[in-house]
Protein backbone atom coordinates (compact mmCIF):
# COMPACT_ATOMS: atom_id res chain seq x y z
CA UNK A 1 0.00 0.00 0.00
CA UNK A 2 1.06 3.35 -0.68
CA UNK A 3 0.26 6.33 1.38
CA UNK A 4 0.36 10.32 -0.10
CA UNK A 5 0.37 12.87 2.34
CA UNK A 6 -0.50 15.92 0.52
CA UNK A 7 0.17 18.25 3.04
CA UNK A 8 2.31 19.22 6.30
CA UNK A 9 -0.29 19.25 8.17
CA UNK A 10 -1.70 15.56 7.56
CA UNK A 11 1.57 14.32 7.22
CA UNK A 12 2.21 15.88 11.24
CA UNK A 13 -1.16 14.22 12.03
CA UNK A 14 0.49 11.06 11.04
CA UNK A 15 3.22 10.79 12.12
CA UNK A 16 2.87 11.96 15.27
CA UNK A 17 0.86 8.79 16.42
CA UNK A 18 3.64 6.79 14.65
CA UNK A 19 6.16 8.44 17.06
CA UNK A 20 4.41 7.16 19.96
CA UNK A 21 3.52 4.08 18.53
CA UNK A 22 7.16 3.27 18.05
CA UNK A 23 8.03 4.97 21.52
CA UNK A 24 5.53 3.06 23.52
CA UNK A 25 6.97 -0.44 21.65
CA UNK A 26 10.73 0.78 21.94
CA UNK A 27 9.68 1.40 26.29
CA UNK A 28 7.98 -1.79 26.01
CA UNK A 29 11.04 -3.69 24.71
CA UNK A 30 13.20 -2.19 26.96
CA UNK A 31 10.72 -2.92 30.05
CA UNK A 32 11.22 -6.78 28.54
CA UNK A 33 15.05 -6.74 28.65
CA UNK A 34 16.18 -8.37 31.53
CA UNK A 35 19.80 -8.47 33.82
CA UNK A 36 18.49 -11.26 35.90
CA UNK A 37 21.60 -12.50 38.20
CA UNK A 38 25.08 -11.37 39.30
CA UNK A 39 27.14 -10.61 36.07
CA UNK A 40 24.45 -11.03 34.18
CA UNK A 41 22.17 -13.73 31.93
CA UNK A 42 24.83 -15.90 31.56
CA UNK A 43 27.01 -15.27 34.48
CA UNK A 44 30.05 -13.95 31.98
CA UNK A 45 29.64 -10.36 32.65
CA UNK A 46 29.08 -10.02 28.89
CA UNK A 47 26.99 -7.96 26.19
CA UNK A 48 26.67 -10.82 23.51
CA UNK A 49 25.20 -8.63 20.95
CA UNK A 50 25.95 -5.47 19.36
CA UNK A 51 24.41 -2.66 21.44
CA UNK A 52 25.36 1.10 21.53
CA UNK A 53 26.26 1.46 25.15
CA UNK A 54 27.94 5.03 26.20
CA UNK A 55 31.29 5.16 26.53
CA UNK A 56 31.91 8.40 27.53
CA UNK A 57 30.03 10.18 29.81
CA UNK A 58 29.77 12.99 33.03
CA UNK A 59 27.18 13.34 35.64
CA UNK A 60 25.08 16.14 34.25
CA UNK A 61 24.62 13.81 31.48
CA UNK A 62 22.91 11.01 33.30
CA UNK A 63 19.77 10.34 32.53
CA UNK A 64 18.59 9.78 36.07
CA UNK A 65 20.23 9.07 39.31
CA UNK A 66 18.36 7.77 42.49
CA UNK A 67 19.76 8.03 46.02
CA UNK A 68 20.00 4.53 47.21
CA UNK A 69 18.90 4.21 51.22
CA UNK A 70 21.68 2.64 53.52
CA UNK A 71 24.81 0.80 52.54
CA UNK A 72 24.90 -2.65 49.99
CA UNK A 73 27.24 -3.84 47.32
CA UNK A 74 24.83 -6.51 45.64
CA UNK A 75 24.26 -5.60 42.26
CA UNK A 76 21.52 -4.32 40.49
CA UNK A 77 19.33 -6.84 39.06
CA UNK A 78 16.39 -6.10 36.06
CA UNK A 79 13.57 -7.27 34.76
CA UNK A 80 10.08 -6.09 33.91
CA UNK A 81 11.10 -2.42 34.14
CA UNK A 82 12.50 -2.97 37.29
CA UNK A 83 15.68 -2.75 38.86
CA UNK A 84 16.45 -4.20 42.33
CA UNK A 85 19.17 -4.70 44.58
CA UNK A 86 19.47 -5.04 48.45
CA UNK A 87 20.75 -3.11 51.18
CA UNK A 88 21.08 -2.54 54.78
CA UNK A 89 20.40 0.49 57.13
CA UNK A 90 20.93 0.72 60.90
CA UNK A 91 24.09 -0.34 60.72
CA UNK A 92 23.06 -3.94 59.45
CA UNK A 93 20.04 -4.43 61.89
CA UNK A 94 17.91 -3.82 58.92
CA UNK A 95 18.13 -6.13 55.60
CA UNK A 96 16.34 -4.44 53.12
CA UNK A 97 14.91 -4.97 49.43
CA UNK A 98 14.65 -1.93 47.21
CA UNK A 99 12.93 -1.19 43.60
CA UNK A 100 13.31 1.49 41.60
CA UNK A 101 11.63 2.25 38.54
CA UNK A 102 13.74 1.36 35.19
CA UNK A 103 12.34 4.26 33.01
CA UNK A 104 12.30 6.78 35.63
CA UNK A 105 14.63 6.28 38.55
CA UNK A 106 11.83 6.39 40.65
CA UNK A 107 11.76 4.44 44.35
CA UNK A 108 9.02 1.77 44.18
CA UNK A 109 10.07 -0.29 47.03
CA UNK A 110 11.68 -0.23 50.36
CA UNK A 111 11.25 -3.23 52.11
CA UNK A 112 12.69 -4.37 55.54
CA UNK A 113 12.94 -8.07 55.00
CA UNK A 114 14.86 -9.13 57.95
CA UNK A 115 15.56 -7.02 60.99
CA UNK A 116 18.71 -8.21 63.58
CA UNK A 117 19.16 -7.36 66.93
CA UNK A 118 22.92 -7.45 66.63
CA UNK A 119 25.27 -7.36 63.35
CA UNK A 120 27.29 -9.89 62.38
CA UNK A 121 30.94 -9.28 61.97
CA UNK A 122 32.47 -7.40 58.86
CA UNK A 123 35.71 -6.60 56.74
CA UNK A 124 35.73 -2.98 56.76
CA UNK A 125 35.89 -3.55 53.08
CA UNK A 126 32.59 -5.27 53.11
CA UNK A 127 28.86 -4.33 53.48
CA UNK A 128 26.07 -6.10 55.26
CA UNK A 129 24.34 -6.43 51.53
CA UNK A 130 26.77 -7.67 49.24
CA UNK A 131 25.38 -10.51 48.31
CA UNK A 132 23.12 -10.11 44.99
CA UNK A 133 19.88 -11.67 44.63
CA UNK A 134 18.22 -13.10 41.78
CA UNK A 135 14.81 -12.45 39.80
CA UNK A 136 13.73 -15.60 38.49
CA UNK A 137 9.72 -16.46 37.75
CA UNK A 138 8.02 -12.63 39.44
CA UNK A 139 10.17 -13.11 42.31
CA UNK A 140 13.10 -11.06 43.78
CA UNK A 141 15.39 -13.84 45.76
CA UNK A 142 17.60 -12.05 48.12
CA UNK A 143 20.72 -13.57 50.53
CA UNK A 144 22.22 -12.03 53.11
CA UNK A 145 24.22 -15.21 54.35
CA UNK A 146 23.68 -16.12 57.64
CA UNK A 147 20.93 -13.58 58.37
CA UNK A 148 18.75 -15.49 56.10
CA UNK A 149 17.54 -16.18 52.69
CA UNK A 150 13.78 -14.85 51.48
CA UNK A 151 11.66 -14.36 48.30
CA UNK A 152 9.66 -11.37 47.51
CA UNK A 153 6.96 -11.10 44.94
CA UNK A 154 8.90 -8.67 42.30
CA UNK A 155 5.40 -6.80 41.33
CA UNK A 156 4.03 -5.93 44.66
CA UNK A 157 7.09 -6.27 46.87
CA UNK A 158 4.84 -8.88 49.26
CA UNK A 159 7.19 -11.12 51.04
CA UNK A 160 6.56 -14.87 50.31
CA UNK A 161 8.79 -17.09 52.67
CA UNK A 162 12.04 -16.55 54.59
CA UNK A 163 14.75 -19.04 55.58
CA UNK A 164 17.14 -18.51 58.02
CA UNK A 165 18.38 -21.89 59.00
CA UNK A 166 21.43 -21.59 57.29
CA UNK A 167 23.79 -20.59 59.71
CA UNK A 168 27.35 -19.75 59.08
CA UNK A 169 30.53 -18.18 60.32
CA UNK A 170 31.40 -16.46 57.73
CA UNK A 171 34.31 -13.91 60.01
CA UNK A 172 34.77 -11.06 57.40
CA UNK A 173 30.33 -11.33 56.44
CA UNK A 174 28.85 -12.60 53.80
CA UNK A 175 29.84 -12.39 49.96
CA UNK A 176 28.65 -14.81 48.03
CA UNK A 177 25.67 -14.49 45.49
CA UNK A 178 22.66 -16.55 45.27
CA UNK A 179 22.80 -19.04 41.69
CA UNK A 180 19.43 -20.89 40.59
CA UNK A 181 18.86 -24.49 38.79
CA UNK A 182 15.40 -25.05 37.45
CA UNK A 183 13.28 -24.95 40.94
CA UNK A 184 16.10 -24.70 43.15
CA UNK A 185 18.17 -21.53 44.79
CA UNK A 186 22.24 -22.87 44.99
CA UNK A 187 23.57 -21.48 48.17
CA UNK A 188 27.26 -21.89 48.93
CA UNK A 189 28.05 -21.87 52.66
CA UNK A 190 31.70 -21.67 53.37
CA UNK A 191 32.38 -20.29 56.76
CA UNK A 192 35.08 -20.95 59.80
CA UNK A 193 32.83 -23.50 61.02
CA UNK A 194 30.74 -25.19 58.46
CA UNK A 195 31.55 -25.84 54.29
CA UNK A 196 28.90 -27.14 52.27
CA UNK A 197 26.79 -26.46 49.50
CA UNK A 198 22.77 -26.22 49.69
CA UNK A 199 19.99 -25.81 47.90
CA UNK A 200 16.33 -24.82 48.88
CA UNK A 201 13.06 -24.70 46.96
CA UNK A 202 12.20 -21.56 44.54
CA UNK A 203 8.51 -22.14 46.13
CA UNK A 204 8.60 -22.33 49.94
CA UNK A 205 12.51 -21.69 50.67
CA UNK A 206 12.35 -25.34 52.31
CA UNK A 207 15.80 -26.97 51.69
CA UNK A 208 16.08 -29.51 49.19
CA UNK A 209 19.57 -31.10 49.43
CA UNK A 210 22.99 -30.49 51.37
CA UNK A 211 26.59 -30.97 50.00
CA UNK A 212 29.22 -30.65 52.85
CA UNK A 213 32.49 -30.29 50.79
CA UNK A 214 34.82 -33.56 50.38
CA UNK A 215 37.94 -31.51 51.21
CA UNK A 216 36.21 -31.34 54.81
CA UNK A 217 38.80 -33.47 56.82
CA UNK A 218 41.29 -31.37 55.33
CA UNK A 219 39.79 -28.38 55.87
CA UNK A 220 39.26 -29.70 59.43
CA UNK A 221 43.05 -29.30 59.86
CA UNK A 222 43.48 -25.68 58.92
CA UNK A 223 43.08 -22.27 60.92
CA UNK A 224 39.61 -21.45 61.03
CA UNK A 225 39.72 -18.68 58.71
CA UNK A 226 41.30 -20.63 56.00
CA UNK A 227 38.32 -22.65 55.86
CA UNK A 228 36.06 -19.98 54.35
CA UNK A 229 35.14 -18.80 50.72
CA UNK A 230 32.94 -16.68 49.06
CA UNK A 231 32.08 -18.39 46.06
CA UNK A 232 28.96 -17.89 44.14
CA UNK A 233 27.61 -20.80 42.02
CA UNK A 234 28.60 -21.07 38.06
CA UNK A 235 26.39 -22.87 35.75
CA UNK A 236 27.95 -24.76 32.83
CA UNK A 237 27.05 -27.01 30.30
CA UNK A 238 29.58 -29.81 29.99
CA UNK A 239 28.91 -32.76 27.87
CA UNK A 240 25.24 -33.60 28.34
CA UNK A 241 24.69 -32.34 31.69
CA UNK A 242 24.89 -29.43 33.27
CA UNK A 243 26.97 -28.66 36.06
CA UNK A 244 27.56 -26.04 39.68
CA UNK A 245 31.03 -24.94 39.85
CA UNK A 246 31.86 -22.92 42.76
CA UNK A 247 35.24 -22.47 44.45
CA UNK A 248 35.64 -23.38 47.87
CA UNK A 249 38.76 -22.99 50.14
CA UNK A 250 41.63 -24.72 48.60
CA UNK A 251 39.48 -26.94 46.11
CA UNK A 252 36.66 -25.76 42.99
CA UNK A 253 34.22 -28.05 43.55
CA UNK A 254 31.63 -29.30 40.32
CA UNK A 255 27.83 -30.75 41.56
CA UNK A 256 25.10 -32.28 39.88
CA UNK A 257 22.57 -29.12 40.51
CA UNK A 258 20.30 -31.35 41.32
CA UNK A 259 21.07 -33.52 43.73
CA UNK A 260 24.58 -31.70 44.89
CA UNK A 261 26.48 -35.19 44.16
CA UNK A 262 29.70 -34.30 43.41
CA UNK A 263 31.01 -34.97 39.69
CA UNK A 264 35.13 -33.86 40.15
CA UNK A 265 37.01 -31.39 41.93
CA UNK A 266 40.29 -29.19 41.76
CA UNK A 267 42.93 -28.65 44.37
CA UNK A 268 44.60 -25.03 44.40
CA UNK A 269 46.32 -25.74 47.31
CA UNK A 270 45.92 -23.09 50.06
CA UNK A 271 43.44 -20.47 48.34
CA UNK A 272 40.89 -19.19 50.60
CA UNK A 273 38.19 -16.15 51.19
CA UNK A 274 37.89 -16.94 47.29
CA UNK A 275 35.30 -14.10 45.53
CA UNK A 276 35.98 -14.36 41.89
CA UNK A 277 33.76 -16.90 39.39
CA UNK A 278 35.03 -19.07 36.59
CA UNK A 279 34.72 -17.61 33.01
CA UNK A 280 34.83 -20.20 30.14
CA UNK A 281 34.40 -19.95 26.24
CA UNK A 282 33.01 -23.67 26.59
CA UNK A 283 36.12 -25.07 25.98
CA UNK A 284 38.48 -23.89 28.69
CA UNK A 285 37.46 -22.55 32.26
CA UNK A 286 39.35 -19.99 33.89
CA UNK A 287 39.38 -19.54 37.53
CA UNK A 288 41.14 -17.63 40.22
CA UNK A 289 42.41 -19.37 42.78
CA UNK A 290 41.64 -16.89 45.58
CA UNK A 291 43.31 -15.07 48.82
CA UNK A 292 46.57 -14.82 49.84
CA UNK A 293 48.91 -15.88 47.15
CA UNK A 294 46.05 -16.22 44.39
CA UNK A 295 46.69 -17.54 40.93
CA UNK A 296 44.67 -17.83 37.41
CA UNK A 297 44.65 -21.04 35.88
CA UNK A 298 43.38 -22.61 32.50
CA UNK A 299 41.40 -25.54 32.87
CA UNK A 300 40.38 -27.81 30.28
CA UNK A 301 36.28 -28.32 29.99
CA UNK A 302 35.07 -31.45 29.42
CA UNK A 303 33.47 -34.87 31.56
CA UNK A 304 35.26 -35.62 33.89
CA UNK A 305 35.23 -37.96 37.38
CA UNK A 306 37.01 -37.34 40.81
CA UNK A 307 40.09 -35.37 40.93
CA UNK A 308 41.12 -33.35 38.06
CA UNK A 309 44.06 -32.04 39.69
CA UNK A 310 46.59 -33.58 37.32
CA UNK A 311 45.26 -34.24 34.16
CA UNK A 312 43.62 -31.44 33.37
CA UNK A 313 44.92 -27.70 34.03
CA UNK A 314 46.05 -26.44 30.93
CA UNK A 315 48.21 -23.48 31.89
CA UNK A 316 48.88 -21.07 35.41
CA UNK A 317 49.27 -17.72 35.65
CA UNK A 318 51.17 -16.68 39.21
CA UNK A 319 51.49 -13.03 38.83
CA UNK A 320 48.88 -10.18 39.15
CA UNK A 321 45.69 -12.23 39.58
CA UNK A 322 42.27 -10.80 40.79
CA UNK A 323 41.04 -11.96 44.86
CA UNK A 324 38.32 -9.70 44.01
CA UNK A 325 36.69 -9.57 40.48
CA UNK A 326 35.53 -11.59 37.62
CA UNK A 327 37.65 -12.33 34.71
CA UNK A 328 36.00 -11.96 31.20
CA UNK A 329 36.74 -14.01 28.48
CA UNK A 330 36.34 -11.79 24.82
CA UNK A 331 37.93 -13.36 20.88
CA UNK A 332 40.30 -15.58 22.84
CA UNK A 333 41.63 -12.73 25.38
CA UNK A 334 41.39 -13.32 29.01
CA UNK A 335 40.55 -9.79 30.58
CA UNK A 336 40.91 -9.05 34.40
CA UNK A 337 41.61 -6.64 36.90
CA UNK A 338 43.95 -6.75 40.81
CA UNK A 339 41.78 -5.43 43.38
CA UNK A 340 45.02 -2.89 43.59
CA UNK A 341 44.37 -1.91 39.85
CA UNK A 342 46.50 -3.81 37.76
CA UNK A 343 44.89 -5.21 34.53
CA UNK A 344 45.50 -7.73 32.53
CA UNK A 345 44.98 -9.49 28.91
CA UNK A 346 45.84 -12.91 28.89
CA UNK A 347 45.79 -15.50 25.89
CA UNK A 348 42.43 -17.82 26.91
CA UNK A 349 44.60 -20.99 25.15
CA UNK A 350 48.55 -20.07 26.69
CA UNK A 351 48.05 -17.61 29.92
CA UNK A 352 50.42 -16.09 28.07
CA UNK A 353 50.10 -11.74 29.36
CA UNK A 354 49.63 -9.91 26.04
CA UNK A 355 49.76 -6.66 27.98
CA UNK A 356 49.24 -5.82 31.97
CA UNK A 357 48.96 -2.27 33.26
CA UNK A 358 48.28 -0.29 36.37
CA UNK A 359 44.72 1.65 35.89
CA UNK A 360 44.26 2.73 38.95
CA UNK A 361 44.55 1.70 42.67
CA UNK A 362 41.40 -0.06 44.10
CA UNK A 363 38.80 -2.11 42.17
CA UNK A 364 35.73 -4.35 43.84
CA UNK A 365 33.43 -4.49 40.36
CA UNK A 366 33.55 -6.94 38.14
CA UNK A 367 35.05 -5.92 34.34
CA UNK A 368 32.16 -5.99 31.73
CA UNK A 369 33.00 -6.97 28.26
CA UNK A 370 30.48 -5.09 24.97
CA UNK A 371 30.82 -3.97 21.81
CA UNK A 372 34.68 -4.92 21.38
CA UNK A 373 34.90 -2.87 25.21
CA UNK A 374 35.95 -3.67 28.52
CA UNK A 375 34.70 -1.54 31.13
CA UNK A 376 36.65 -1.30 34.38
CA UNK A 377 34.87 0.56 37.25
CA UNK A 378 37.23 1.16 40.26
CA UNK A 379 35.94 2.61 44.33
CA UNK A 380 36.80 5.89 43.29
CA UNK A 381 34.62 6.35 40.73
CA UNK A 382 36.46 6.49 37.86
CA UNK A 383 35.77 4.12 34.65
CA UNK A 384 38.28 3.02 32.35
CA UNK A 385 37.37 1.58 28.80
CA UNK A 386 39.60 -0.32 26.89
CA UNK A 387 40.12 -2.06 23.61
CA UNK A 388 39.46 -5.78 23.76
CA UNK A 389 42.18 -6.53 21.80
CA UNK A 390 46.17 -7.80 22.56
CA UNK A 391 47.38 -4.05 22.72
CA UNK A 392 46.66 -2.29 25.18
CA UNK A 393 44.59 0.78 24.68
CA UNK A 394 42.77 3.37 26.60
CA UNK A 395 39.24 4.19 24.58
CA UNK A 396 38.47 6.33 27.52
CA UNK A 397 38.03 7.57 31.02
CA UNK A 398 34.77 8.45 33.32
CA UNK A 399 34.04 9.49 36.21
CA UNK A 400 30.81 9.09 38.00
CA UNK A 401 29.21 9.20 41.47
CA UNK A 402 31.13 8.20 44.53
CA UNK A 403 32.81 4.82 43.91
CA UNK A 404 31.51 1.49 42.46
CA UNK A 405 31.65 -1.40 44.85
CA UNK A 406 28.63 -2.97 42.71
CA UNK A 407 29.05 -4.86 39.58
CA UNK A 408 27.60 -3.33 36.90
CA UNK A 409 24.26 -4.67 35.15
CA UNK A 410 22.55 -3.40 31.09
CA UNK A 411 19.48 -3.36 29.62
CA UNK A 412 19.06 -1.93 25.81
CA UNK A 413 21.63 0.69 25.40
CA UNK A 414 22.00 1.77 29.11
CA UNK A 415 24.28 1.14 31.87
CA UNK A 416 22.83 0.52 35.17
CA UNK A 417 25.36 1.54 38.04
CA UNK A 418 25.35 1.29 41.34
CA UNK A 419 27.86 3.72 43.39
CA UNK A 420 28.21 3.24 47.29
CA UNK A 421 25.34 5.88 47.32
CA UNK A 422 22.95 5.90 44.32
CA UNK A 423 22.26 3.94 41.16
CA UNK A 424 22.52 5.63 37.87
CA UNK A 425 20.83 4.86 34.32
CA UNK A 426 23.73 5.86 31.90
CA UNK A 427 23.26 5.86 27.70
Amino acid sequence: MTLCLTSPAIALRTALPLLMIYGSLASCALAGEAWPRFLGPNQNSRVEDARKLPVNWEESKVRWKAEIPGEGWSSPLIAEGRVWMTTSTEDGLSLRAVAVDLESGKMLHNIEVFHTESAIPKHRRNSHASPTGLLSGGRFFVHFGTNGTAALDAKTGEILWRQQSLKVDHQNGAGGSLSEYGDLLLIPCDGQDVQMEVALSKKDGGIVWKSERSAKPMLDTLAPDRRKAYGTPFLVKVGPETLSLTTASTRLYALDPATGTERWHLNYGSGFSNVPLPATDGKTLVICTGFMKPEVWGVKLEPAAGDISETHVIWKQKTAAPDQTTPVIVNNLVFLVTSNGIASCLDLATGEIRWRERIGSDFAASPLAANGLVYFWDTSGTTTVVKAQPEFHVEAKNTLGDGFMASPAVVGNALILRSKTALYRVE
